[in-house]
């Protein structure tokens, strides 16, 4: 995979601009309007279900930009990509491709919660996803600003108030005509820069700011809640002016671990991985915040911002006296740049340098680029259903931070589900969902549209309630027979390898099991080891190499899988504990709650607050329903018992 890739770059990079610039139709199945990482996967899943598709974006240079971190992964988000690689999305395979440091986050922990992380190269990451959505069939781009949405009115047999039917260019009367749209606007929905006391629009420093029409349309044409969040981005630090023996060293895995299932190892040899630096704040940061304050209007605003990647304005005044972390990170083979991550910050540029220069590797560091903060718009997402479509207008999607969530990996895992389901709406298949309980993506769709943001969304693993289930190692077995099978978005080179690894690890369990000798033979086998059990699938402190030494007629053929079965025979019994659980939580995801369904005058016992919560959030199952803060276990029960006798009754008729 990795070797071809070389010439497919080569081959369609020159002709991006070219590509873009024609528009030959003005009628398609999809539209997706962005081309960030929610806006890529988007486009490219919806074109992977057989929908002709329209990729909109203001610059065709910026499709697949790392606009602030150039890392991709991580623990809980390493669980996404994985995902998303399962299901035949780009940026598992862009990252393999792009990576110079790979690590995996939380070794000491257990494999359920290790996070695959991987440093990228900018403009080897952004030249792999254009070479991919260019060469990908069913697939336009072009370059362009949308002015507005076409709203009609809604086909009188599904649900929802209005009806998408296409996009208004800007700058023209032109209009292109959809059977659905796809908004991954990112920080562009009426985003604002700041820098010191100084603002600007736009979402992202270089590029124009989105039209103030679109903006317009959700709010007062459909009636969408909206509301406001903001985000910041770290100065860019010159290189050679970075004194890094003063910084702790952190070199990447010996042996880097892919996120594609598809690929047996990164483009980047082991020995090639350019190193992370980690050093730390002082007292003079801290100060230099704090004298600064009166000059930094966007640290003042109420607006809220990322919890878990903080400003260092945040930081201090939320734990001051401390010492903070600042890793130094590359960004890209040839750049002469580093980010430092954990700097992220707004104030005067002449301001920043100065607190920059209170860190010891810092201390006649030069900024390119200063750092800046953007606050924008996002649409409440419980007014989403399960497939990331708006409940009130039909034919319309939304994907990444315009639905509050933050991160490349979280706007990857929506645009590549909102993307599926765009083009299978379009093309009148039925929408596809994932549960919570067999995917990151699942719980991550579930909380937003069930439980909504009041802050930036991020994926950790302590937001899954079935871990040992849903790890980074079987993400291909848990959703890439479904991807083919069900949904329709996986490719049949990907379906075969899954099979294939899926029953090679059967057979290699079963090949376990079937071994059995008394402890005294296992002794004889393996007198180094400390053998309780007689059966060789119960050998968790034995390695499979050491198996396939002993017995190679039985395992020298399921090498490769090694390290999978060690981590299966740790996790099955946990697994087989859940089993119960889980069953119980998709009963209650399969029982749908109508669309029309009037909670004010429903004959149900339910309290006032819950019938304001329901009719608020109008959760699509009774499994959503159950996750709902302020929902109680009684009003579920009367909820359940309502839902199941009207089954009853109907069922009678």
């Amino acid at each position: 995979m990795l070797t071809r890739r070389l010439r497919r770059l080569q081959s369609f990079l020159s002709p991006v601009s070219r590509r873009a610039s024609r528009l030959a139709r003005t009628q398609y199945d999809v539209i997706v309007v962005g081309g960030g990482h929610a806006g890529t996967e988007a486009a490219a899943a919806a074109a992977r279900v057989g929908a002709e598709t329209l990729l909109i974006t203001q610059k065709t240079q910026t499709i697949g930009a790392l606009s602030c971190n150039p890392s991709m992964g991580g623990v809980g988000k390493g669980h996404l990509v994985r995902e998303v690689d399962a299901l035949d999305g780009l940026c598992g395979r862009a990252a393999d491709w792009a990576g110079i440091h790979f690590s995996v986050l939380n070794r000491r922990k257990g494999p359920a919660v290790w996070g695959p992380r991987a440093q990228l190269d900018r403009q080897r990451y952004r030249e792999f996803i254009q070479s991919e959505l260019l060469s990908t069939p069913r697939l336009t781009v072009v370059e362009g600003s949308v002015e507005e949405l076409l709203v009609e009115e809604p086909d009188p047999e599904r649900p929802g108030r209005h009806r998408v039917t296409g996009i208004r260019l800007a700058n023209s009367d032109r209009q292109i005509s959809a059977g659905a749209v796809v908004l991954t606007t990112g920080t562009f929905l009426s985003g604002s820069l700041f820098v010191g006391q100084t603002s600007s629009p736009g979402g992202r420093i270089g590029d124009a700011p989105s039209s103030a029409g679109l903006s317009h349309t959700l709010r007062d044409r459909l009636g969408l809640r909206t509301g406001r969040l903001r985000t910041g981005t770290p100065p860019r630090i010159v290189k050679e002016s970075v004194d890094l023996s003063l910084a702790q060293l952190h070199p990447g895995d010996s042996r880097p671990s892919p996120f594609s299932f598809l690929n047996t190892h990164t483009r980047c040899k082991p020995e090639e991985q350019l190193p992370c630096y980690l050093t730390l704040t002082t007292p003079g940061v801290e100060r230099v915040v704090r004298e600064s304050l009166h000059l930094n209007c966007h640290i003042q605003q109420d607006t809220k911002g990322p919890r878990y990647c903080p400003s260092i304005e945040s930081r201090v005044l939320r734990f001051p006296g401390r010492q903070h972390q600042v890793w130094l990170e590359p960004e890209g083979v040839t750049s002469d740049l580093l980010y430092p991550q954990g700097l992220s910050m707004t104030m005067p540029p002449e301001i920043q340098l100065r607190l920059i220069r209170e860190i010891p590797p810092l201390r006649r560091a030069e900024i390119r680029t200063p750092g800046y903060g953007v606050q924008y718009d996002f649409v409440c997402p419980t007014q989403l259903s399960p497939a990331l479509q708006v409940k009130s207008t039909q034919g319309l999607f939304l994907a990444g931070q315009i639905n509050g969530t933050t991160g490349y990996e979280e706007a990857a895992a929506q645009g590549l589900w909102a993307g599926i389901n765009a083009g299978r709406s379009a093309l009148s298949m039925p929408v596809a969902a994932l549960s919570r309980t067999e995917s990151y993506i699942g719980v991550l769709i579930d909380d937003l549209v069930s439980r909504g943001v009041t802050e930036p969304y991020r994926m950790f693993t302590s937001r899954a309630e079935f871990r040992t289930s849903l790890r980074p190692d079987n993400a291909d077995l848990r959703l890439t027979l479904k991807g083919f099978e069900e949904v329709g978005c996986v490719s049949s080179l990907r379906y075969k390898e899954a099979i294939r690894v899926r029953d090679a690890i059967q057979e290699a369990i079963a090949a376990l099991q079937s071994v059995s000798l008394s402890s005294a033979n296992w002794k004889k086998k393996l007198p180094a080891c400390n053998i309780s059990d007689g059966r060789s699938g119960c050998l968790t402190d034995i390695s499979f190499d050491m198996l396939a030494s002993v017995f190679p007629e039985c395992f020298s053929s399921y090498s490769e899988f090694s390290q999978r079965l060690k981590i299966e025979a740790v996790y099955r019994p946990h697994c087989d504990k859940q089993r119960k659980e889980i069953e119980r939580i998709q009963r209650e995801e399969s029982m749908a709650l109508p669309d029309d369904i009037d909670y004010w005058s429903l004959p149900a016992s339910l309290s006032q607050e819950a019938r304001e919560i329901l009719d608020r959030v109008r959760p699509s199952t009774l499994g959503a329903a159950t996750r709902l803060e302020g929902i109680t276990p009684a009003a579920v029960v009367n909820l359940f018992n309502y839902v199941n006798f009207k089954e009853k009754n109907d069922e009678d008729r």
